[in-house]
């Protein structure tokens, strides 16, 4: 077991690696210059090379690969003496951290990984992470629980009546809720619910999960604004569980252990439910697992539709403003998350099913 743990999380490492150096080459030579950027269309030269220089950007790409992984590494080498050099120990930037050892003008430090500073605000990208994450996982966290409630209900009717209009409802609805696109799904949802249906609904197109009250004296929390980007978000998974937890269901429902709670003389509700269901609901909680990590990842055009304040808005204004830093911090956060959710996943499996470790 531990072996194979083991090698799950050199793999992880090795992907997270992967992606790290992806991240940098791919957003260090795109077009655009931040420093424009940040000083307008009409600044000079010499205040563009200053910005440049600032930034690091002045240095060949080879040493700021170097910086970027030292940065982001939790284990770092520092020039402890000179303060003009890249790798220069500055206290604001890497506090808090602590001294391991010292070799020359060399000292090796432990600390937590540094994403640098946004362009634009000068804020730490792991400050704007750690404002806007949470949003992102209440969001997909409310548009998982929907779509798993619902879609394992669809699923378990969709079984049980076999070849029925509710059978046929529930194929289409999962077949049309798989075929549409996000982006599309949130302006139709917003459209219909928001626009002609407001009257109704009382819905708004656009909010945050904090509002303004009516006085101008504080912030409270809105949860009806969390309606209608949840409902967007969980069409997809729930159009996907619906048709896995029918064809799980189907598979248990001819089982011998369940002709036999039948035979003893159970009820229905009891032998679906207790027996049935129970048994069928190993491929769900999986696929619910991976589509929460995927959720997670892939809320970008919802929240931008519906002006959520998650990571998705963050990212779309950030490249907006060439603000790289942002946007490469928030794929490296979402990427070591979803990493690190398949190790955990692997190791439970191996943990279940010895046969897995051997694989």
């Amino acid at each position: 077991m531990l072996n194979y743990t083991l090698k799950r999380l050199l793999y992880g490492l090795l992907v997270i690696l992967g992606v790290v150096t992806l991240v940098f080459f791919l957003f260090n030579i795109l077009p655009g210059d931040p420093a424009r950027m940040m000083l307008g269309q009409r600044a000079d030269a010499e205040s563009i090379e200053i910005i440049n220089r600032d930034l690091g950007r002045d240095k060949p790409l080879g040493t700021q690969f170097a910086a970027y992984l030292n940065d982001l590494s939790p284990l770092s080498l520092h020039n402890g003496v000179d303060a003009d050099s890249y790798f220069y120990l500055d206290p604001d930037k890497y506090a808090p951290y602590a001294r391991i050892a010292t070799i020359g003008t060399t000292t090796l430090v432990a600390k937590a990984p540094y994403l640098r500073r946004s362009y634009q605000t000068k804020r730490k990208v792991s400050e704007v992470i750690a404002t806007a994450f949470p949003q992102t996982a209440l969001l997909a966290i409310v548009a998982m629980t929907f779509a798993l409630v619902v879609g394992v209900l669809l699923g378990v009717l969709s079984a049980v009546y076999k070849d029925t209009w509710i059978d046929r409802l529930a194929i289409f609805l999962s077949t049309l809720g798989m075929s549409l696109p996000s982006f599309f799904a949130a302006i139709l949802i917003a459209w219909l619910f928001a626009y002609v249906l407001a009257d109704w609904t009382h819905l708004s197109m656009f909010g945050n999960l904090y509002s303004i009250d009516d006085y101008g004296e504080g912030q409270y929390v809105n949860l009806r604004n969390l309606i209608l980007p949840a409902l967007t978000l969980g069409i997809r998974p729930l159009a996907t569980l619906t048709q896995l937890t029918k064809n799980s269901m189907l598979d248990a429902l001819s089982q011998d252990y369940v002709r036999t709670a039948r035979a003893k003389g159970m009820s229905r509700m009891r032998v679906l439910f207790r027996h049935a269901l129970r048994n069928a609901m190993n491929p769900i909680i999986t696929s619910a697992t991976g589509w929460l990590a995927g959720l997670l990842a892939g809320a970008v055009f919802v929240e931008y539709v519906f002006d959520w304040k998650g990571m998705g808005v963050v990212v779309v204004d950030a490249l907006d403003k060439y603000d790289f830093p942002v946007v490469m911090g928030v794929i490296l956060f979402v990427c070591i998350l979803l990493v690190l959710i398949n190790i955990i996943t692997d190791i439970l499996y191996g943990v279940l099913d010895p046969r897995v470790r051997v694989r």
